[in-house]
């Protein structure tokens, strides 16, 4: 123990006698008492409370505390639990608290964790750590267990490749059910736990599958190759995690096999990782849509600032091509001070229907559900909602602007411009989208920047155009 762990001192009152029953609060927090209790623990080397009421939460319940309480907390619980400590909960954590975490362990501590993984969570570790730590950590495990990872490892980053178990259980097709049995009860390594069982030929090329509940229901002398169904969504082992995601919400799938560029069986997906995927994918599409990447809560300031930036001046240079359109009407509104009260309204209102079709467009996109296809019908739609919001709130605008300043030209000029910039800003949405999309961009990291800058270009330009063509005013 370092002398820090005699920071974390706590009050005599809140020492730990036992633990909650539920760790969690009504809204859904680490219960505030049982991390002090917690925090008690630590700092009394309290194994026995640690061991009892820590190491034996679920490894999502353990990733939960493991984020809620201090770093310092967070060396001391992981060097006091030792080989108690449950490395899965690893794959709960924020990347960055992930990686702090495992800097603190050895590559001894972290093998010895590994090697009690299933493949899948092995990997997510795996994967994130520096090169020689990797070669150093796969060198100490079993050679069968070793080859299989690095096999996984070989995988492109986001691939199926990278997230399937190899675990599985596979068997010719010429046993029985009988053999079939007798194996299943007889093996020492099959999964910890499975639903589906593989059939494979000599090569190990994928030639069949069956639920494990058509075995139990089979007689011990029927055939396996008379009881097995065509595998027709087998995933190749290089395909995008979200495109797997996919084929699992088409076809309600609840695992798929998982084959080489040879159809030969290397792995299974099962529908926990894939949820993982969904909720993976989502929160990336989000922080894309906000320009803020792959970003954590316990990212530093600095590298959380450096990740902002880019975006940031992307966006500081539209602002002034924004600016520019303004400086072409100075005169128009220098004569007509209502107008530079009323155009923030004009950009707001269409920035806000462009971010609504923008948004919609981009998760279409992701989910295929927008293509070359329908992508004409999907365009005139959007046009026809922004020419009827446009409309709509056009005349509420036109109506209050007029009763406002007492000038019913200027209610015009503003409804007009509204209509003219909420139609701009529903075919910014969806078209900027699908323009980057087309040459290969990702829409949810650049669209929104585009968009912004036409509804601000367009709704300035066509409010301040209009009235200074509407009053006769020159520059």
């Amino acid at each position: 123990m370092t002398d820090r762990d005699d920071d974390l001192a706590a009050p005599e009152e809140l020492k730990p006698k036992e633990a909650l029953s539920d760790i969690y609060a009504e809204d859904g927090s680490v219960r505030s008492d049982f991390l002090a209790m917690v925090g008690a623990a630590i700092a009394d080397r309290d194994l026995l409370f640690l061991r009892k009421n820590v190491a034996r939460l679920h490894e999502s319940e353990l990733g939960d505390v493991l984020e809620s309480i201090l770093p310092e907390q967070r060396h001391a619980l992981v060097r006091l639990l030792g080989s108690d400590f449950d490395m899965t909960a690893l794959t709960e954590v924020d990347e960055g608290i992930r990686l702090d975490i495992v800097d603190q362990m050895s590559n001894e501590q972290i093998a010895a964790g590994i090697g009690e993984l299933d493949s899948d969570d092995a990997v997510y570790i795996l994967e994130d750590l520096d090169d020689d730590d990797r070669e150093d950590i796969l060198s100490q495990l079993p050679f069968t267990e070793r080859v299989r990872l690095m096999r996984a490892l070989d995988y492109p980053e986001s691939s199926a490749g990278r997230r399937m178990q190899t675990e599985f259980v596979a068997v010719p097709p010429f046993w029985t059910v009988g053999q079939t049995i007798d194996y299943l009860r007889e093996e020492e390594e099959l999964p910890e736990s499975f639903s589906q069982i593989f059939v494979i030929d000599p090569t190990f090329k994928l030639v069949g599958a069956l639920d494990l509940d058509r075995v139990l229901r089979a007689k011990r002398q029927v055939k396996i190759e008379t009881i097995m169904h065509d595998t027709n969504h087998s995933i190749p082992a290089e395909m995008d995690q979200e495109e797997a995601a996919q084929l699992f919400e088409q076809y309600d799938l609840l695992s798929a096999a998982v084959v080489d560029n040879n159809g030969r069986l290397v792995g299974v997906l099962t529908i926990d990782d894939v949820v993982d995927v969904i909720q993976e994918e989502a929160e990336e599409d989000l922080l894309r849509l906000g320009g803020v990447g792959d970003e954590e809560l316990s990212d530093s300031i600095v590298s959380t600032s450096r990740s902002r930036v880019p975006w940031l001046a992307v966006n500081l240079l539209t602002a002034f091509l924004s600016a520019s359109v303004i400086s072409l009407f100075d005169a128009t509104i220098q004569q007509i001070i209502a107008l530079a009260i009323l155009m923030p309204t004009v950009a707001g209102m269409g920035g806000n229907a462009g971010s609504q079709t923008m948004t919609v467009s981009v998760r279409a996109l992701a989910t295929k559900s927008l293509d070359i296809h329908n992508a004409a019908r999907i365009i005139r739609r959007e046009a026809g909602v922004g020419i009827l919001n446009g409309m709509l709130f056009g005349c509420a605008i036109g109506v209050v602007a007029g009763v406002w300043f007492q000038d019913v030209h200027i209610g015009g000029i503003i409804a007009t411009a509204m209509c003219l910039n909420m139609l701009a800003a529903a075919l910014a949405g969806i078209l900027i989208p699908l323009v980057l999309d087309k040459f290969g961009a990702d829409p949810a990291v650049s669209s929104a920047v585009f968009v912004t800058a036409v509804t601000d270009i367009v709704g300035f330009f066509s409010f301040l155009g209009i009235a200074t063509w509407w009053y006769g005013i020159s520059g």
